[in-house]
């Protein structure tokens, strides 16, 4: 449970793609005392419009999200806004995903099949400071993983924000004028962008891309 001394409500954005979860969840959080959802959306890109308009005290991020995933959105807040809290929520238990999401800037990881009272103390420990990891997550396992989220955190390093989103939606499966529909960019922006991608990278096909995003994580697999 919240603690009874956060007299003020703490607000809270929803972030996740999927709105039959998304309207569970907000049943679930209306419920718990010291808290209030302030929104919520289904893409990453609304995310950070949402955040910057409203500050909430605590996101909770989906990693799968269309146009910018939960890992690209959560590296922003944390160089944009550093005082908004963020807590990863993912069906993903692999420690690559856990590893890349607290790199990325998010303070706590938490499964979507984990109970209601585990996600009041995930928010309880982010509201007090603290991180937290889901208690399905073994600590010293993700640990091992650190080095290898940085190794892909340096690919990915070489490449500017607009250049990953691009790469991530290129990775999703939309061509160049969908791309350019999105951004409200030109086509030709678009496919300069990605020519530049593959010079970065040292990748020369859009296949190469595709599996890289998968490798570091801005796509899911199941894509």
């Amino acid at each position: 449970m919240i603690k009874e001394q956060l007299t003020a409500e703490k607000r809270i954005l929803l972030v996740d793609d999927h709105g039959l979860l998304r309207a569970g969840m907000r049943a679930l959080l209306e419920d718990m005392p010291g808290v209030a959802v302030i929104s919520e959306c289904g893409n990453g890109l609304e995310a950070l419009e949402i955040v910057r308009r409203e500050l909430p005290d605590i996101v909770l991020l989906d990693i799968s999200l269309p146009g910018l995933n939960g890992l690209e959105v959560a590296k922003q807040l944390s160089l944009a806004h550093p005082e908004v809290r963020v807590l990863m929520l993912s069906m993903h238990e692999g420690p690559e995903y856990v590893a890349r999401a607290l790199r990325s800037g998010a303070s706590g990881y938490l499964l979507k099949d984990s109970a209601f009272d585990e996600l009041a103390t995930a928010i309880e420990a982010l509201l007090s400071g603290r991180t937290y990891l889901c208690s399905a997550l073994d600590p010293e396992i993700i640990a091992r993983f650190a080095d290898s989220a940085q190794r892909n955190e340096s690919a990915l390093e070489v490449l500017t924000p607009r250049q990953r989103q691009i790469l991530q939606l290129i990775a999703e499966g939309h061509g160049p004028r969908e791309i350019s529909t999105e951004l409200n960019v030109s086509v030709k922006t678009v496919e300069s962008h990605r020519a530049q991608l593959m010079e970065r990278l040292g990748i020369h096909n859009v296949p190469g891309l595709v599996r890289f995003a998968i490798r570091v994580g801005l796509v899911s697999p199941e894509l």
